[in-house]
Protein backbone atom coordinates (compact mmCIF):
# COMPACT_ATOMS: atom_id res chain seq x y z
CA UNK A 1 0.00 0.00 0.00
CA UNK A 2 1.04 3.34 -0.54
CA UNK A 3 1.57 5.47 2.55
CA UNK A 4 0.20 9.25 1.89
CA UNK A 5 2.52 12.17 2.94
CA UNK A 6 1.23 14.50 4.89
CA UNK A 7 1.99 18.18 3.64
CA UNK A 8 1.78 21.01 5.59
CA UNK A 9 1.42 24.17 3.99
CA UNK A 10 2.06 27.80 6.30
CA UNK A 11 0.86 30.89 4.74
CA UNK A 12 3.46 33.63 3.91
CA UNK A 13 3.96 36.29 6.38
CA UNK A 14 3.11 39.05 3.84
CA UNK A 15 0.12 37.65 2.72
CA UNK A 16 -3.57 38.74 4.14
CA UNK A 17 -6.18 36.58 3.80
CA UNK A 18 -9.12 38.17 1.46
CA UNK A 19 -11.60 40.38 3.05
CA UNK A 20 -9.42 40.99 5.41
CA UNK A 21 -7.95 44.82 6.52
CA UNK A 22 -4.32 44.55 7.87
CA UNK A 23 -3.97 46.34 11.27
CA UNK A 24 -2.27 49.80 11.36
CA UNK A 25 1.22 49.75 12.12
CA UNK A 26 1.96 52.02 15.74
CA UNK A 27 2.90 55.43 14.54
CA UNK A 28 1.27 54.89 10.70
CA UNK A 29 -1.77 58.07 10.18
CA UNK A 30 -4.73 56.64 8.50
CA UNK A 31 -4.52 57.93 4.70
CA UNK A 32 -7.88 59.76 3.56
CA UNK A 33 -8.15 59.15 -0.30
CA UNK A 34 -11.95 61.02 -0.43
CA UNK A 35 -14.58 62.39 1.74
CA UNK A 36 -17.82 61.65 1.03
CA UNK A 37 -19.96 64.66 -0.43
CA UNK A 38 -24.14 64.79 -0.65
CA UNK A 39 -25.86 65.73 -3.42
CA UNK A 40 -26.76 68.56 -1.30
CA UNK A 41 -22.81 70.17 -1.23
CA UNK A 42 -22.64 69.06 -5.27
CA UNK A 43 -25.98 70.87 -5.83
CA UNK A 44 -25.17 73.80 -3.76
CA UNK A 45 -23.52 76.01 -6.24
CA UNK A 46 -26.54 75.93 -9.03
CA UNK A 47 -28.72 78.44 -9.21
CA UNK A 48 -32.38 77.66 -10.42
CA UNK A 49 -33.99 80.23 -12.99
CA UNK A 50 -37.61 79.65 -13.82
CA UNK A 51 -37.98 80.09 -17.89
CA UNK A 52 -42.09 79.63 -18.11
CA UNK A 53 -45.35 78.84 -16.10
CA UNK A 54 -48.50 77.99 -18.06
CA UNK A 55 -51.87 76.91 -16.41
CA UNK A 56 -53.19 73.58 -18.58
CA UNK A 57 -56.26 72.43 -18.27
CA UNK A 58 -57.66 68.27 -18.19
CA UNK A 59 -61.03 67.45 -19.08
CA UNK A 60 -62.36 64.44 -16.72
CA UNK A 61 -65.88 63.58 -16.67
CA UNK A 62 -66.40 65.20 -13.55
CA UNK A 63 -65.50 68.98 -15.54
CA UNK A 64 -62.24 70.18 -15.68
CA UNK A 65 -58.92 69.97 -13.46
CA UNK A 66 -56.46 72.33 -13.55
CA UNK A 67 -52.84 71.95 -12.82
CA UNK A 68 -49.86 74.25 -13.86
CA UNK A 69 -46.78 73.18 -16.11
CA UNK A 70 -43.11 74.65 -15.53
CA UNK A 71 -40.15 75.12 -17.13
CA UNK A 72 -36.92 75.33 -14.96
CA UNK A 73 -33.07 75.93 -16.10
CA UNK A 74 -30.64 75.08 -13.30
CA UNK A 75 -26.40 75.72 -14.14
CA UNK A 76 -23.19 76.58 -12.06
CA UNK A 77 -21.74 78.97 -14.36
CA UNK A 78 -19.37 76.61 -14.74
CA UNK A 79 -20.40 74.77 -17.86
CA UNK A 80 -23.26 72.37 -15.94
CA UNK A 81 -26.57 73.44 -16.75
CA UNK A 82 -29.51 71.06 -17.49
CA UNK A 83 -33.70 71.52 -18.38
CA UNK A 84 -36.49 70.73 -16.69
CA UNK A 85 -40.40 70.80 -16.89
CA UNK A 86 -42.71 69.84 -14.36
CA UNK A 87 -46.55 69.63 -13.86
CA UNK A 88 -48.68 69.64 -10.72
CA UNK A 89 -51.29 71.18 -9.00
CA UNK A 90 -49.99 74.00 -7.78
CA UNK A 91 -46.95 76.88 -8.64
CA UNK A 92 -44.36 75.56 -6.20
CA UNK A 93 -44.68 71.83 -6.99
CA UNK A 94 -44.57 71.85 -10.42
CA UNK A 95 -41.22 74.33 -10.14
CA UNK A 96 -39.63 71.49 -7.60
CA UNK A 97 -40.51 68.63 -10.21
CA UNK A 98 -38.93 70.85 -12.86
CA UNK A 99 -35.90 71.15 -10.86
CA UNK A 100 -35.35 68.57 -9.61
CA UNK A 101 -35.75 66.49 -13.26
CA UNK A 102 -32.94 69.34 -14.49
CA UNK A 103 -30.26 68.39 -11.62
CA UNK A 104 -31.12 64.80 -13.08
CA UNK A 105 -30.43 65.42 -16.72
CA UNK A 106 -27.10 68.21 -16.69
CA UNK A 107 -25.35 68.53 -20.30
CA UNK A 108 -21.43 69.55 -20.23
CA UNK A 109 -20.46 72.41 -22.77
CA UNK A 110 -16.85 73.35 -23.09
CA UNK A 111 -16.14 77.01 -22.92
CA UNK A 112 -12.98 79.37 -24.34
CA UNK A 113 -12.59 82.81 -21.95
CA UNK A 114 -17.03 82.81 -21.12
CA UNK A 115 -17.70 81.90 -24.60
CA UNK A 116 -18.46 78.72 -27.28
CA UNK A 117 -15.36 77.80 -29.06
CA UNK A 118 -16.82 78.15 -32.82
CA UNK A 119 -20.35 78.94 -34.39
CA UNK A 120 -23.02 76.01 -34.31
CA UNK A 121 -26.56 75.84 -35.11
CA UNK A 122 -29.05 73.71 -33.08
CA UNK A 123 -31.94 72.38 -34.24
CA UNK A 124 -35.21 70.77 -32.53
CA UNK A 125 -38.59 70.31 -34.16
CA UNK A 126 -39.20 73.58 -35.54
CA UNK A 127 -36.68 75.40 -33.96
CA UNK A 128 -33.48 76.53 -35.25
CA UNK A 129 -30.73 78.16 -33.01
CA UNK A 130 -27.54 79.92 -34.00
CA UNK A 131 -24.89 80.41 -31.69
CA UNK A 132 -21.84 82.59 -32.73
CA UNK A 133 -18.70 82.97 -30.15
CA UNK A 134 -18.25 87.11 -29.33
CA UNK A 135 -15.08 88.63 -27.93
CA UNK A 136 -14.56 89.86 -24.58
CA UNK A 137 -17.02 92.75 -23.75
CA UNK A 138 -19.88 91.37 -26.19
CA UNK A 139 -22.24 90.11 -23.35
CA UNK A 140 -24.87 88.18 -23.78
CA UNK A 141 -26.92 88.84 -27.14
CA UNK A 142 -30.08 86.72 -26.63
CA UNK A 143 -33.72 86.94 -25.33
CA UNK A 144 -36.25 84.87 -23.63
CA UNK A 145 -35.05 81.34 -22.53
CA UNK A 146 -31.44 81.19 -24.70
CA UNK A 147 -30.43 83.98 -22.22
CA UNK A 148 -31.46 82.23 -19.40
CA UNK A 149 -30.05 79.20 -20.68
CA UNK A 150 -26.42 80.52 -21.62
CA UNK A 151 -26.37 82.58 -18.12
CA UNK A 152 -27.04 79.29 -15.92
CA UNK A 153 -24.51 77.92 -18.37
CA UNK A 154 -21.30 80.22 -17.61
CA UNK A 155 -21.50 82.66 -21.27
CA UNK A 156 -20.48 85.86 -20.90
CA UNK A 157 -20.27 87.07 -24.80
CA UNK A 158 -22.12 85.51 -27.52
CA UNK A 159 -24.19 86.28 -30.10
CA UNK A 160 -27.41 84.49 -30.94
CA UNK A 161 -30.76 84.35 -33.45
CA UNK A 162 -33.47 82.37 -33.47
CA UNK A 163 -34.56 81.27 -36.71
CA UNK A 164 -37.61 79.03 -36.30
CA UNK A 165 -40.54 78.89 -33.78
CA UNK A 166 -40.63 81.15 -30.82
CA UNK A 167 -41.64 78.26 -28.93
CA UNK A 168 -39.95 77.59 -25.33
CA UNK A 169 -40.18 74.53 -25.30
CA UNK A 170 -38.35 73.67 -28.82
CA UNK A 171 -36.49 76.76 -28.56
CA UNK A 172 -34.58 75.91 -25.18
CA UNK A 173 -34.30 71.75 -26.28
CA UNK A 174 -32.84 73.90 -29.77
CA UNK A 175 -30.28 75.72 -27.98
CA UNK A 176 -29.26 72.16 -25.72
CA UNK A 177 -28.94 69.88 -28.94
CA UNK A 178 -26.33 73.26 -30.42
CA UNK A 179 -24.08 72.77 -26.88
CA UNK A 180 -23.95 68.76 -27.10
CA UNK A 181 -22.20 69.27 -30.36
CA UNK A 182 -19.53 71.73 -29.14
CA UNK A 183 -16.29 69.70 -29.07
CA UNK A 184 -13.21 70.39 -28.06
CA UNK A 185 -9.79 70.17 -29.40
CA UNK A 186 -8.83 67.69 -27.28
CA UNK A 187 -11.96 65.50 -27.91
CA UNK A 188 -11.64 65.86 -31.65
CA UNK A 189 -7.68 65.15 -31.98
CA UNK A 190 -8.48 61.97 -29.80
CA UNK A 191 -11.33 61.16 -32.57
CA UNK A 192 -8.71 61.54 -35.04
CA UNK A 193 -6.09 59.57 -33.36
CA UNK A 194 -3.96 62.38 -33.71
CA UNK A 195 -2.45 64.90 -30.90
CA UNK A 196 -4.31 68.49 -30.32
CA UNK A 197 -0.69 70.25 -31.34
CA UNK A 198 -0.78 68.69 -35.04
CA UNK A 199 -4.54 70.25 -35.43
Amino acid sequence: MNKEKEVSVEPMADQTPVGLIPDKAEGEEESVLFAPVSKAEVFSSFKETVVSIKRVTKVVSGGKRMAFSSLVVVGNGEGQVGIGKGKARDVQMSILKATNQAKKHLTSVPLVNYTIPYPIIGNYGSARVLLRPAAPGTGVIAGGVVRALLEACGVKNILTKSLGTSNPHNVIHATLNAFSQLKTKEDVAKRRGRKPEEL
